[in-house]
């Protein structure tokens, strides 16, 4: 099984702490998508003739296509893949998208899952974000995407942001649920180099993340999903049992994913390659059936540091067996250390994080590195 991703690099506006690659000028969007339908065709050969199990719309805003820029895209997948018939398919969405017109589209369209960048249901952390939508669009899209009958929701939250106090944080939580939403996404806010944010940061314009306050903010989130019933099979995902994602859980599994766009990344188990990550120079490439990107072979020891780095992360853990045996026996030395402090348990021969270990997983997985 594999997957693909499409990268759509357009936003109405900048976040303030967002790093990815897009643009806020929709001039040639029409030929950025025509370009992305091109790379598709001159890739298709990429996953091997394997089965896709996921097609995940990032970006970007995806809600932003138009019906028949969305159609064109579907059209070519279909054409050249073999889509399973449970295929999870994902379109990321802003609130201030989720229009009815647009809900009613996507209803009869493949997209059987949608993943909303609420982030925040406070007015005042919205603004602080420099989100597009407002308090009150974050609730109501939800409300409409159930009314056209999408159940499959998962739903982007931030914490650790300088305007958002705990019970804020706990309000944000307590609306989730009550919306019955089976999938969450938490991050705690970073402040990435060169956003918006790192130089409100840097002039005092906005405060640093306090870290006691996300590690709360953090814990808090870890022990009210748990009591209402999601796993956190993730860091920073949370779901009710049937419903992880597809998609996202391949990138920790290590399946093979195919990302086309400007700026899209591919993993084919052995390599990994990028895109340009500009738009002009993505469609101009793709004009001349040119693919403008540049690829890695993976070394062992990058193999299985990428292993211990998202395997780690999962509740599926480090599996000893899966690794060769100089690694196999480096790693069983290591963790040693993790084991005797309480930060990481070994449950039917698989290495896991526990709670304790979750707030430190970057720490630990670099100082397991080879």
């Amino acid at each position: 099984m594999a997957g693909i991703y499409l990268h759509i690099p357009f936003c109405k506006q900048a976040c303030h702490y967002c790093n990815f690659h897009f643009s806020t000028s929709m001039q040639y969007r029409e030929e950025v998508v025509a370009a992305i339908a091109r790379e598709l065709e001159l890739q298709s050969a990429y996953l091997r003739g394997k089965p896709v199990e996921s097609i995940y719309f990032g970006g970007g805003t995806p809600s932003l296509l138009k019906p028949e820029e969305l159609d064109l895209l579907f059209r070519t997948i279909e054409n050249l893949h073999d889509i399973h018939p449970d295929a999870e398919i994902t379109l990321e969405a802003n609130p201030d998208d989720l229009q009815e017109d647009r809900l009613a589209y996507l209803r009869d369209s493949a997209v059987n899952r949608l993943s909303i960048g609420i982030q925040s249901f406070s007015e005042q952390d919205l603004q602080f974000m420099n989100r597009a939508h407002n308090a009150v669009e974050a609730g109501h899209c939800i409300d409409l995407a159930h009314k056209y009958g999408f159940e499959n929701l998962t739903v982007d939250l931030i914490y650790g942001t300088p305007t958002m106090s705990d019970d804020q944080w706990a309000e944000n939580i307590k609306k989730v649920l009550a919306y019955g939403v089976p999938h969450l996404s938490c991050y705690c806010l970073t402040v990435e180099p060169s956003t918006a944010l790192d130089h409100f940061v840097k002039t005092g314009k906005a405060k640093p993340v306090n870290e006691e306050q996300a590690e709360r903010q953090f814990v808090y989130l870890m022990e009210t999903l748990d009591k209402a019933g999601y796993d956190h099979y993730e860091i920073s995902n949370f779901a009710r049992p049937g419903h992880y994602a597809v998609h996202n859980s391949a990138y920790w599994l290590g399946k093979p994913y195919l990302g086309v766009g400007p700026g899209a990344h591919s993993y084919n188990g052995e390599s990994r390659q990028w895109n340009v990550a500009n738009n002009t120079r993505y469609r101009k490439a793709l004009a001349e059936d040119q693919l403008p990107f540049e690829r890695e072979l993976l070394t062992e020891e990058q193999r299985y540091n990428e292993y211990v780095l998202t395997r780690l992360r999962t509740r599926w853990g480090v599996v000893p067996e899966d690794l060769p045996t100089d690694y196999r026996e480096y790693f069983l030395k290591q963790i040693q250390t993790y084991l005797k402090a309480g930060q990481v348990e070994c449950l039917k021969g698989a290495y896991l994080l526990t709670k304790t270990g979750k707030l430190l997983a970057d720490r630990i997985a670099m100082e397991l590195f080879f």
